[in-house]
């Protein structure tokens, strides 16, 4: 792969080498011991998807201003947006995604997701769209002081990344531009949780203010500690853990060894620093995507694909509580949107997300990557279908509240048919009315795009479960 192969040993820079200390898949204190250290064997490919690329539009993305629009509702519900005529016949989208109309023809639309969660919150939408299971009632009874569990279930992309191969230099799963949300309202649903922390993502950053610099947090090398040095003692250590190695009999123990194996297989990787280097890019084709974080971010993406990472997630990156947009939309800045929905939508959040995604489509299928990678959307919830938040100033404000009973996913490559609308929500989009579909059938779906049919896992006491029991995969998608 010319972006990411290096013919030759190069020097490592302790201000910019990317490094993994032991601590950095997520961080222990969200992640359970491991269960079950057996490895699994590797799920064969018959499916086309190689990797998949799970594009998360934080905050709650509404679907009636974007792939469900309803026209002919009242109009205190479809708002002034209008649909336009797309590449695929049958499919409309909104007026504000022109770039992505012309790319209709790869997307397949689920507008009959039914993702009601006990909250109607942001808390219990992640962890139902993330994991694909129904959030308990410590969801309801805890509210956003719910954080993760060490035995929710897990991420799919965990679940994935446990299934594939190991991959030679970079971790199975990477999450970026930034863990949703700020501690301590981290979002559950994103980590390997009961499967063991060493199937957590590995989690890269970036920012508003440098788009095109990404890095782990606190997981750079520091002060006057060259990689030579580094090496010098970790072999020290590793002298040291073998006399000691007999006694240690706790799962955790053996977590915490593989962290620091890996850790050290990231920091003497050339590729690790090659693949998260979107600035070696050309510059039209930042252009495309548009250089900011979430652009960036979606570059960056295809690059890890390119490098054969199995999961890669996109977290949309909101400005910000305090910022103008935040201020506007009466939230972090990000989709969700309790005040003024219409113009944040139009005038900023619809704009950025046009170009970037439209461009991911298009740059995968140039570089005949889409049908072997999945690209998928989704988000915690819809919005509202009636116009006017309570919470925002009513009517007048022009805002959407939060709503999980009807939310549309968006699924392209890795073997789905494009050009496809699949199921439908009622006249003013409030329900699912045909072909309704949950969020477990639609992680099946990944799962089975995949091709990873066993859901097996063993407890720490070696019981045999499954790793999600409810749905299906939408086979009439593929």
């Amino acid at each position: 792969m010319t972006h990411h192969a290096s013919a030759c040993v190069r020097a490592v820079d302790r201000r910019t080498f990317l490094v993994a200390s032991g601590a950095g898949f997520a961080g222990m204190q969200f992640g359970a011991p491991a269960l079950a250290a057996t490895s699994k064997p590797v799920a064969s490919r018959a499916g086309k998807a190689k990797s998949t690329i799970l594009f998360f539009l934080c905050g709650g993305a509404s679907h009636l201003d974007t792939w469900d629009m309803k026209p002919d509702a009242p109009a205190e519900y479809r708002g002034p947006f209008q649909p336009i005529a797309t590449s695929a016949p049958g499919v409309r989208l909104t007026e504000h995604l022109p770039m992505l109309a012309k790319q209709a023809h790869h997307l397949a639309l689920v507008n009959s997701v039914g993702g009601s969660v006990n909250t109607n919150d942001h808390h219990a939408g992640y962890y139902y769209n993330l994991t694909g299971h129904v959030p308990d009632v410590t969801f309801r009874t805890l509210g956003n002081n719910r954080t993760p569990f060490p035995n929710d279930w897990p991420y799919m992309g965990s679940v994935i990344a446990r299934h594939r191969a190991r991959h030679p230099q970079l971790p199975n799963a990477i999450t970026l531009p930034h863990k949703p949300s700020r501690a301590p309202y981290t979002r559950p649903g994103q980590f390997a949780a009961r499967l063991g922390v060493e199937h957590d993502p590995f989690y890269v950053h970036g920012s508003y203010e440098k788009p095109l610099e990404f890095h782990a947090p606190s997981l750079e090398l520091q002060g006057d500690i060259s990689a030579r040095r580094l090496t010098s003692r970790h072999e020290l250590l590793r002298t040291v853990d073998a006399g000691r190695r007999e006694f240690d009999r706790y799962a955790n123990v053996s977590t915490w060894t593989r962290q620091q194996e890996r850790a050290m297989t990231l920091l003497m990787s050339a590729q690790t620093t090659q693949a998260f280097n979107v600035a070696d890019e050309p510059q039209h084709v930042r252009e495309r995507y548009g250089e900011t974080v979430n652009g960036m971010s979606l570059l960056l993406a295809r690059r890890l694909v390119e490098a054969e990472v199995p999961f890669i997630t996109v977290f949309w990156l909101g400005t910000g509580i305090g910022s103008d947009l935040a201020k506007k939309c009466k939230s972090a800045g990000s989709w969700d949107t309790h005040g003024s929905n219409f113009d944040c939508l139009k005038d900023r959040l619809l704009p950025e997300f046009d170009r970037c995604y439209s461009a991911l489509i298009e740059d995968l299928q140039q570089r005949g990557l889409l049908e072997e990678t999945l690209v998928m959307i989704t988000s915690e919830m819809g919005r509202t279908p009636k116009i006017g938040d309570p919470r925002s100033g009513g009517v007048s404000g022009q805002g959407r509240d939060h709503w999980t009973h009807c939310l549309t996913d968006v699924l392209a490559g890795g073997g789905i048919r494009g050009g496809q609308t699949y199921g439908t929500s009622d006249r003013l989009g409030e329900y699912p009315a045909d072909l309704r579909v949950t969020p477990a059938d639609v992680t099946k779906t990944v799962y089975h795009a995949m091709d990873i049919n066993d859901l097996t896992a063993e407890d720490k006491d070696g019981r045999i479960y499954n790793l999600l029991d409810e749905g299906r995969p939408i086979a009439e998608l593929f």
